[in-house]
């Protein structure tokens, strides 16, 4: 480090009387300093020195200055116990005063609040305030300083004690000092370093120590002795080194933690104030006696480099190592002093004052970037360059060479005849490693640690500035005090050539005959005697690895990647395609690696040209070479063909068309421009089978005009070289009906491939009729049918399907599938059938009766499960084997048709708000799935809601004892949330009414005529003869109807032929005469009759036409014994005949099943029956229910004439 005066300036009053510089400052962008010099206020222009204005405001002596951050004002305190702010246009804007005299000032640095402070207060004023706000202090203040955020204030007091106080001026932190009043505060600074984690307050006091503490309070580091008064403090900009003046008459500059480094500048004076300029290494100093100096720091660059590990020197007491490749950067902190650093290897060298310390790597890695300790040479020891080796240092002393162990003991010394300008480590084994010697005599020369004797290796004309030897040690480069490059032979100390304007030097450590060299602002590569490339450059050339260069510019070391293009071209025009590979191996563009490949290849470099290819990941000439090294293995040897191949790559067609043909392979050069689409070139080049090539060139300029979208052109030209498939792909992409028609015309019917090939593009393009004839052409009337269907042209299907019987399944099973789809059942059931598929219409409808009751739609699911039922009954009739599983399924299904279709009424009352069904209608429908529920629990009907309406209705209808069983069963069910209530007040209600059900409404059977409880265990039957109640499928009352059947031997065909004869009048006139011997005086008195077990009492006024027991079927009414077994009514032909016709219901069922009768016992009360579903309704309510929905509310057939369906 050396100061260098810039300017000094001397202050004298008028009487030449010299003046105190008691404070100083720069203005924040550094143009001015501010000084306070006796009673006025001097304004300096730093750059000459210049006085710019001296400011006259005060009337004593001026004490201190103080410039805001912001640059817009400062301040100046004065012995007159005033304050005077001023603007940076040297303007007076504002004045005022304290008690005593203002002993230092103070800007906030991020506030700009100013602080002024007397002997015995401090003030605080901001540009905001119209008042300045003081406070007392307990000592006289010496000085002040804000932290860096401008919270807190410090405050050094002449007792020793330091304050910090907060913005407001609170005292928050009081630091007492170990010296007390013996030792005062005379300055302070804060660290104005951001890298630090805390802020750290440097303390100088009159007990002549330097200091360090927290804001806490805490102490940083050990106390410092200066050995003087210290009067002024202060720290560079950025925090890494501070400057001390007092009473030693000189600056002295210090690290950030108090470490000595140097002397600025020594004085005749105290020096009272000095302050570093803001981003810069200039500093200014004022002396008693008024002496102003103005000094350049220049810091020298003290580092050392070893291939790509660079160690300089930071802050004059840190090491930075720096790896120039990975950009790491490690730090060892010496806290001394740091005068040399060499580097070799895995050691580092580092010279401080009083001893030298060496360090190694923890590893051998070479990205290891961690140094321990290794040995400390505690010695004193001299020296212009340090050179560290494996084991021993060596030390430059002028002409003196000296090596020492890492005890530091002396090995061996050499004296040379000439001053040592450049030294440098080439390398060797441990403890034997080489040295290259530059001298001022121009000699160079090499010496070894474990060799006394020096080896002269060459000598030039004039002094050495610097030498390089290169990595095989076969050349030498040096560079003399005249600029000039000069390169040796060191075998034969020949020089090969010179280049002028150089500074440094550095060969290539991976190319042994590539260096560069910098001057005059430019970097020069050069490559063998090749002309040297340049471009410019700030610096100098330190070190040249593969494509980088290493270059220190002033203080910093930088990396250039230099990309080796220039080079590498050198090397291509000389052919020399090995050495300009190893050149770009070291770093070129991928443009130049394409440019080496393409350059190789041509030169037959098969070799170089696949590495580079490699390089560039250029697949496409990697195939070319691996084919041209495969025809090489088998035999070919015409380097003239594989050189057209070459060409053709690159484009070069003209020059691979005349190769091809020179080597005799037209082929190859027409094949080339049909690929090319230069079909008129490739014509010149038609072999001797012109007939076969031109065929070949049609079909490919076909190809071309078809990829260039002329799919016309294309088409006529694949018809013309016979590639009739391509161009009817053509016709059927672009849908040309008619050139399709045309050629399928044509064409003959043995090739039927073609013909099928048109068919599939006509059909496509629904041209069904021209399909059509194709089909027919080739035969194929399977096809033809397919065709029909496909399209859904059913009637034209349905009339090739009579033609030909065996492809009726081809027809009417997606006939029936589209059907099922659009839910017309019966017809596709029909189709089914027809196709022979009765099991897929079963599947199909399975499947939406399953959908139906998941979706809750319960009158589609009663509905669809009719119909399943039917499914069973003719699949039971067509296959035998599965009679019984389907018979099953059948009363399976007519069971949950019934339950489902009663179910829909009941959601229906649950979920809406109104109903238009009867109460009496609602508790009959809930009552009949209440005893249906009994054994069985289809998916989706909720016995909560069948029994919930239950109980609702039987309450309204004064069912009381029917209701409360139904609560008590409700109770023991889950029920939802919306309904607790109400079931739970409901239960409680019924328990106040009676416990019996209204007769009214309980059942009575029509067989037996016994009164049914409500409550019926049995089900749907009388609990007396188990003879199953009949319903009228709407308001669910029992139908007076009683079921019976024939006799055996008696068929159905014969039964409907005796119930139609005229059976009412005959059966009166052949029974007994015993009716006619009633007379009219009898019939009106009461009459006593025997049936079987019965006994009747009439009193009428009809006659009595026939006893009871002469009518055959009420003789076997009560024929039936108590049981659980129901016993069905037996009628044979004599009571058949003796039925009216009208009071027979007959249920047709088709077959396997025989027909149901019922008789009417109200002939008055009219039943209908649909002849579809054989359900039975109160002819009223079915013709309502058809007047309002068009079909049977049951099976839902649309009725085209009620009167077939009504049996009055």
């Amino acid at each position: 480090m050396r100061a260098v005066p810039t300017w000094v300036d001397k202050v004298h009053d008028r009487d030449k009387v010299e003046q105190c510089i008691y404070d100083l400052c720069f203005r924040p962008d550094g143009s001015q300093l501010i000084v306070a010099a006796g009673n006025r206020v001097l304004v300096y222009d730093t750059t000459d020195g210049a006085l710019v204005q001296p400011l006259k405001g005060h009337k004593e002596a001026v004490y201190c200055v103080g410039y805001s951050k912001d640059g817009k004002r400062f301040a100046s305190g004065s012995a007159d116990k005033s304050v005077i702010i001023w603007t940076s246009k040297l303007e007076g804007i504002l004045k005022y005063s304290h008690n005593d005299a203002i002993q230092c000032l103070a800007y906030n640095p991020v506030s700009h609040q100013l602080a002024s402070c007397a002997l015995s207060d401090f003030g605080l004023w901001s540009p905001e305030q119209k008042s300045v706000q003081k406070h007392k202090s307990t000592s006289r203040i010496c000085c002040c300083a804000w932290t860096n955020d401008g919270v807190y204030l410090a405050l050094g007091l002449a007792n020793g004690v330091v304050s910090i106080r907060s913005k407001v001026g609170e005292e928050k932190m009081r630091i007492e000092r170990p010296g007390g009043i013996n030792s005062p505060i005379w300055s302070l600074a804060w660290n104005p370093s951001k890298d630090e984690p805390v802020d750290v307050l440097c303390v100088a006091d009159w007990g002549q120590n330097l200091s360090f503490y927290t804001l806490s309070g805490k102490q940083v580091g050990k106390e410092r002795v200066l050995g003087f008064d210290p009067c002024c403090v202060s720290y560079f900009s950025k925090g890494e080194y501070i400057l001390v003046g007092g009473s030693n008459k000189a600056c002295l500059l210090y690290t950030r933690e108090g470490v000595k480094l140097g002397t600025i500048g020594e004085q005749s004076s105290w020096v009272w104030c000095c302050a570093a300029r803001p981003d810069s290494n200039f500093v200014a100093i004022g002396c008693q006696d008024g002496t102003i100096a103005y000094y350049q720091l220049i810091f020298s660059t003290v580092h050392g480099l070893y291939k790509e590990r660079y160690a300089f020197r930071e802050n004059m007491t840190d090491v930075i190592i720096q790896h120039l490749i990975t950009e790491q950067k490690v730090r060892i902190k010496c806290r001394d002093l740091v005068k040399k650093i060499a580097i070799y290897k895995h050691r580092l060298a580092v010279q401080l004052p009083e001893r030298i310390i060496i360090y190694e790597l923890y590893s051998q890695d070479a990205s290891d970037m961690h140094y321990r300790v290794r040995e400390k040479i505690n010695q004193r020891l001299e020296c212009n360059l340090l050179v560290v080796c494996t084991n021993h240092i060596v030390l430059c002393q002028e002409k003196r060479l000296q090596c020492l162990n890492f005890v530091g003991n002396k090995e061996r010394e050499w004296q040379m005849d000439s001053l040592i300008r450049y030294i440098k480590v080439v390398g060797g084994p441990a403890s034997r490693e080489g040295l290259l010697l530059g001298l001022k005599n121009g000699q160079v020369l090499k010496i070894f640690l474990d060799n006394a004797f020096p080896v002269p290796l060459l000598k030039v004309p004039s002094a050495i500035r610097c030498l390089d030897l290169s990595s095989s040690r076969q050349k030498l480069a040096v560079v003399d005090e005249h600029s000039t490059l000069l390169v040796y032979d060191v075998k034969t100390s020949e020089m090969l050539f010179q280049e002028p304007n150089a500074n440094s030097v550095a060969w290539n450590t991976s190319c042994e005959d590539m260096l560069c060299f910098s001057g005059s602002n430019t970097l020069n590569i050069k490559a063998s005697n090749f002309p040297t490339h340049q471009q410019k450059l700030q610096g100098f050339v330190v070190g040249f690895s593969g494509s980088k260069i290493f270059c220190l510019h002033i203080y910093s070391m930088s990396t250039i990647e230099v990309p080796q293009s220039a080079p590498m071209y050198q090397y291509l025009d000389k052919k020399m395609f090995r050495e300009a590979y190893e050149i770009a191996c070291l770093g070129v563009t991928d443009g130049d690696w394409e440019a080496l490949a393409k350059a190789a290849l041509e030169g037959l470099e098969y070799n170089i040209g696949k590495k580079a290819f490699t390089r560039v990941k250029n697949l496409r000439y990697l195939e070319l070479i691996h084919s041209i090294e495969d025809r090489q293995h088998k035999g070919e040897v015409d380097n003239n063909l594989f050189l057209a191949d070459i060409l053709a790559y690159e484009g070069k067609f003209s020059e691979a068309a005349k190769l091809y043909h020179r080597c005799g392979k037209d082929q190859a050069a027409m094949n080339m421009y049909t690929d090319l689409r230069m079909f008129d070139l490739a014509q010149e080049y038609l072999g001797s089978d012109e007939t076969v090539d031109r065929k070949q060139l049609i079909r490919k300029k076909a190809d071309w005009a078809r990829n260039i979208n002329e799919p016309r052109a294309a088409a006529e030209m694949y018809l013309s070289a016979g590639e009739t498939h391509k161009a009817i792909e053509i016709m059927g992409e672009n849908g040309w009906v008619d050139m399709l028609l045309d050629v399928g015309r044509k064409t003959d019917k043995a090739d039927r491939q073609t013909l099928n090939l048109c068919a599939e593009h006509l059909r496509r393009l629904n041209s069904l009729t021209y399909a059509a004839e194709m089909y027919k052409k080739m035969g194929e009337m399977q096809s033809v049918i397919e065709l029909y269907v496909e399209v859904q042209d059913w009637e034209e299907a349905f009339v090739w399907a009579e033609k030909h019987p065996e492809y009726r399944q081809l027809v009417y099973v997606p006939y029936a599938t589209s059907l099922a789809e659009q839910d017309k059942f019966l017809q596709a059931q029909k189709a089914f059938h027809k196709a022979g598929k009765p099991e897929e219409a079963f599947r199909v409808l399975e499947q939406l009766t399953m959908n139906a009751v998941n979706e809750n739609r319960f009158d589609d699911a009663g509905y669809y499960f009719w119909m399943l039922a039917m499914q069973c009954l003719d699949l039971a009739a067509e296959n035998e084997e599965e009679y019984s599983a389907m018979m099953a399924k059948f009363s399976d299904y007519q069971k949950k048709a019934s339950m489902y279709y009663v179910y829909h009424t009941i959601q229906r009352y649950m979920d809406e708000p109104f109903t238009a069904y009867m109460p009496e209608a609602l508790f009959n429908i809930s009552r009949f799935l209440m005893h249906e529920l009994m054994t069985a629990q289809p998916t989706g009907i909720s016995k909560f809601s069948t029994l919930y309406t239950l109980s609702k209705q039987a309450r309204n209808l004064e069912a009381y004892k029917l209701a409360r069983y139904v609560l008590d069963k409700l109770q023991a069910l889950r029920i939802p949330q919306r309904f607790q209530e109400d079931v739970e007040l409901a239960a409680l209600k019924i328990r106040a009414k009676p416990f019996h059900d209204n007769e009214e409404h309980q059942p009575l059977c029509y067989r037996c005529s016994t009164t049914n409880p409500l409550i019926n265990n049995n089900g749907n039957q009388c609990v007396n003869c188990c003879h199953a109640f009949v319903y009228s499928f709407v308001s669910f009352e029992i139908l007076p109807v009683v079921e019976f059947v024939l006799e055996e031997g008696l068929s159905d065909e014969d039964a409907l032929h005796l119930i139609q004869q005229s059976g009412g009048s005959d059966s009166r006139n052949g029974n007994d005469t015993k009716a006619g011997a009633y007379d009219e005086e009898e019939d009106n008195h009461w009459k006593r009759s025997d049936s079987g077990t019965a006994e009747a009492l009439t009193l009428d006024g009809s006659p009595t036409h026939a006893e009871p027991s002469d009518d055959p079927f009420t003789a076997n009414l009560m024929n039936f014994y108590g049981g659980s077994e129901y016993q069905p009514v037996t009628v044979g032909r004599k009571a058949l005949i003796a039925m009216e016709p009208h009071d027979v219901i007959v249920c047709r069922w088709p077959k396997p099943l025989r027909f149901q009768y019922y008789k009417n016992f109200m002939p008055d009360m009219p039943i209908t029956l649909c002849v579809h579903c054989n359900k039975m309704f109160h002819t009223d309510d079915y013709t309502l229910q058809v007047l309002q929905k068009g079909h049977c509310p049951f099976c839902r057939t649309p009725i085209g004439d009620t009167s077939d369906n009504n049996n009055d």
